[in-house]
């Protein structure tokens, strides 16, 4: 493209070429230049007509302000009261979760004083009164509403894990109390007075006798630590296992023991075989349970009765001195 300049005076002519390349720029120079003056123009004037009030533009601009607010105020009553809906829901379900979680803690032997520590405050007294429906909640009401709800579910979660961690050491404790017979059968002779099978005097029977034949099976009833396994001249080949707590189980009259001192037992492992050592008739399991050193009926633990973590003697019982003192009239048989 050529473009020719003259200058009358001299009459001189003056001829400019430009390919499309450039004349696309200069276009679009020109363009730009002529925007941004529009824009300068239109900006300084339009500002001067809002600061003096000039009538038609100071209409427009509150017109788009308006319009500018309500569309910004509508978009902040539809995105709060969909946040207050979610809050009402998140409340809900803390409540339920809160209430399950106080049912729980009873099951799993958590203390009234304990639950009191760490409990929501919804679980730490009674609520009520009429129901006065709420304005509709400001942002600032919403965000104290989460930061309670955020803190109540930090409680109740503490809560869930002092409620497991019971429940853990409840199963953990009632593995190791001794109520898994030693022996499937039934028992030949129970615990209590009876006469002696030797002398026919009245003698204490400190245990339960299990017969059966030379070689079978003798299980633990709990599990926990293989204590000693001695031979005794009354209770012959003997096992004694310390299941905690205070709670031990001894074994005697087996033909083999198949442990050791400071072994761990399983509930239900094979331990040891009948047999008819030291101070017997014949062959039988003598299997006897005590708590804190006195002895106790066994019936009571393999039916059930005994309480998990028990600590006190179970009537009627008798204080157990070490094995091999025990006397002739109340030998195990």
């Amino acid at each position: 493209m050529q473009i020719m300049i003259t200058h009358g005076s001299m009459a001189r002519t003056r001829v400019l070429h430009f390919n499309r390349l450039q004349l696309a720029g200069i276009l679009t120079g020109l363009l730009t230049l002529l925007l941004l003056l529009s824009g300068t123009i239109y900006h300084v004037i339009f500002l001067k007509a809002a600061r003096e009030g000039w009538p038609v533009v100071s209409q427009i601009v509150r017109l788009v302000v308006r319009d500018e607010f309500a569309q910004r105020d509508r978009f902040m009553r539809e995105n709060l009261d969909a946040m207050a809906e979610k809050v009402g829901e998140m409340q809900a379900k803390l409540i339920k979760l809160e209430a399950i979680g106080e049912r729980v803690s009873g099951l799993a032997g958590v203390k009234p004083e304990e639950l009191k520590q760490i409990a929501p405050a919804s679980l730490r007294g009674g609520q009520g009164g009429p129901f006065v429906p709420a304005r509709k909640p400001s942002l600032d009401q919403l965000n104290g509403m989460v930061s309670s709800l955020d803190e109540a579910a930090e409680q109740s979660n503490d809560l869930f894990t002092m409620i497991e961690s019971r429940l853990f050491e409840n199963r953990l404790a009632a593995l190791m109390v001794p109520n898994s017979p030693p022996i499937n059968g039934a028992v030949g002779s129970g615990f209590g007075f009876r006469s002696d099978p030797f002398s026919g005097r009245a003698a204490l029977h400190t245990g339960l006798d299990f017969p059966g034949d030379v070689g079978t099976p003798i299980r633990a009833a709990a599990g926990g630590v293989v204590r000693s396994t001695d031979f005794h001249a009354a209770y012959g080949n003997l096992l004694e296992i310390d299941h905690g707590n205070g709670l031990t189980t001894r074994y005697a009259h087996a033909s083999k023991i198949l442990v050791k001192a400071g072994d761990l037992v399983k509930r239900g492992q094979v331990v040891a075989q009948v047999g008819t050592t030291g101070r017997s008739t014949g062959p039988h399991l003598h299997f006897e349970v005590m708590v804190e050193g006195v002895l106790q009926n066994p019936a009571k633990f393999l039916a059930g009765k005994a309480p998990v973590g028990v600590r006190t003697a179970v009537a009627p019982a008798v204080r157990a001195g070490p094995a091999p003192a025990v006397s002739t009239a109340q030998s195990p048989r």
